[in-house]
């Protein structure tokens, strides 16, 4: 994390209830986290050979959960523990360094893989590269814009002493306006910008599928499509499989990291702000639960993918070499559930 920071901190001692609390979420989030996208990684890493294009985004986008829990989560965890950073200042850097590059990398993947379903379906002769040796346009975008973005930490984190033979990882913010300004652009650049593309995309892809339905519901279909074979709007079922999936992603991820920004930018406006409450901490520490959440929807969305780590490798190459021509064999036990539901309102 990187919270607000008060110089208020330096004289007032911690409260130690709440820094158990704190201790015990964010070790119960660190092992949930490693275990959950780690399960993910080597299932999806087992069928690298024939991985559709949205798998490759939740490939990365677990793998970009991992750089949160071990770079954002662990650290906080140690630093909650020790309650002083302990090491060198090149350490310091690196530490705040890699903690917003989890943020940023988790973020704008998911941006990428909502991209890419809006081109799927508002642009649906846009031809894409589907070789899995090498990372599309949008993974390498994400992945260098999170690096890139990454960087001013390493400028204005380091380790400065914050009493007589007392050090910290801080920073020193210019007063009055520096600590209000990186908050303020950190939240632009994560959330803002981000939430912004991500309703845009998700309204064109709803409008699209309407005036689709709208359409068909028109002229009528002369040739049926096999019920296993499509789904709303005349629509493969992989394909509305993976928007649905999309859907819910975007929305655990607006629900787990609204708190947070909510409280930086709080915290950092209003001087009266309760800076050391439960609830402005704990908020600020269940963001990262989004890191837990990701793998557990695509495993809730893939039905029956999380036996085949169980199968013996023939028959694991057996099921991925028949569902290369229809990815929806992997969901349709959830689907036909789904769509059972709604005819039956």
């Amino acid at each position: 994390m990187t919270p607000a920071i008060n110089d208020s901190e330096l004289a007032d001692p911690r409260d130690e209830t709440l820094a158990r609390v704190e201790i015990t979420l964010l070790a119960i989030i660190f092992s949930s986290a490693a275990i959950l996208n780690g399960v993910l990684l080597l299932v999806l890493w087992r069928q690298r050979k024939h991985m559709s294009r949205m798998r490759v985004f939740v490939f990365h986008l677990a793998l970009a959960d991992l750089v949160v829990t071990f770079f954002q989560v662990c650290p906080q965890l140690i630093w909650d523990i020790t309650d002083r950073f302990i090491g060198p200042d090149l350490v310091c850097r690196l530490v705040k360094y890699l903690q917003v590059l989890g943020m940023f990398s988790s973020t704008y993947m998911i941006v990428a893989m909502t991209v890419d379903r809006y081109q799927a379906v508002c642009n649906p002769m846009v031809k894409f590269q589907r070789t899995h040796r090498r990372m599309s346009a949008a993974v390498c975008a994400a992945w260098g814009v999170s690096l890139v973005g990454s960087l001013p930490q390493v400028f204005i984190f380091s380790r400065v002493e914050v009493a007589p033979g007392v050090y910290d990882c801080w920073a020193n913010f210019v007063q009055p306006w520096g600590l209000k300004t990186y908050i303020t652009w950190t939240t632009a650049v994560i959330f803002v910008v981000p939430v912004i593309t991500l309703i845009f995309c998700q309204v064109r892809i709803c409008r699209a599928i309407q005036q689709n339905l709208r359409r068909k519901a028109r002229r009528g279909l002369s040739v049926p499509l096999p019920p296993r074979a499509s789904g709303a709007a005349g629509m493969p079922k992989a394909r509305v499989k993976t928007l649905k999936m999309t859907v819910v992603i975007v929305l655990a991820y607006v629900v787990c990291w609204s708190p947070f920004f909510t409280v930086q930018l709080w915290s950092a406006w209003d001087p009266n702000a309760p800076k050391e409450s439960a609830t402005f901490t704990i908020l600020m520490l269940l963001a990262s639960l989004n890191s837990c959440a990701n793998p557990l929807i695509y495993l809730f969305f893939s039905g029956p993918l999380p036996r085949r780590l169980l199968m013996p490798v023939c028959q694991r190459r057996s099921f991925t070499k028949d569902s290369m021509h229809d990815e929806a064999t992997l969901v349709s036990t959830f689907y036909t559930s789904f769509k059972t539901i709604n005819n039956n309102k």
